[in-house]
């Protein structure tokens, strides 16, 4: 004598709005238990909290073909969460302020665009790691106490350069040249011009102008 499976029955609910636990997720389904029997549903789009497995979720629908995963009751692994949503998501309003305790990371898989009127950033300790960078700005000013820059080329390119300091000291190992239409030096004290060969030429006239005038 063969046995007929009898086909599995589920309670009658109508409309379905029921608290269970999530024992798995396939894809973008996920498998609810409630009172005893399995409820195979998507997760509804206002659900932004991505639930987890174990995790209390309330389930809602019109009937038992048609049941959606509408929230996160308690999260089962309450020391992270996750915001997920498929595609793009756009997030609109007059103010946004967004507040971390620990730490904050913002990440972009392919680039980050902040695009805004005014930029404010404030820090103790700041760390800039880019391997290249270009700035475009109309005009740019800065403050600081103290300023090292340590690289193997540093050109600059100005139309005019202007630099004032109360001491200045600059050291070159093996040569310096300089070119120039006209060059100016003008010391209140003294001027010291040394080294172990020294060459004064002109192309049509050498001039030494003082008061008094040593030569050895």
């Amino acid at each position: 004598m063969s046995s007929v499976a009898q086909p599995k029955t589920y309670p009658v609910y109508d409309p379905v709005h029921l608290i269970g636990v999530v024992k798995k997720q396939d894809e973008q389904e996920f498998v609810v238990e409630c009172d005893g029997h399995e409820w195979v549903c998507r997760r509804a789009a206002s659900c932004l909290l991505q639930p987890q497995v174990d995790d209390t979720v309330l389930i809602s629908g019109p009937e038992r073909e048609r049941v959606y995963l509408i929230a996160v009751i308690e999260q089962a692994q309450q020391n992270e969460s996750t915001v997920s949503v498929p595609g793009k998501l756009n997030i609109s309003a007059d103010s946004v302020n967004i507040h971390s305790a620990a730490a904050m990371q913002l990440r972009g898989g392919t680039a980050l665009d902040i695009n805004t009127a005014q930029l404010k950033l404030s820090a103790e300790k700041g760390q800039c790691v880019i391997d290249e960078m270009q700035y475009v700005g109309r005009e740019l000013k800065t403050t600081v106490g103290m300023m090292r820059v340590i690289g193997k080329v540093y050109e600059s390119i100005m139309d005019r350069l202007s630099f004032m300091s109360r001491t200045s000291f600059k050291l070159t190992e093996e040569v310096e040249h300089l070119r120039a239409g006209t060059i100016d030096y003008q010391a209140e004290q003294s001027a010291r011009l040394h080294s172990k060969y020294t060459m004064v030429t002109a192309k049509d006239l050498v001039k030494v102008d003082g008061k008094q005038i040593h030569m050895g």
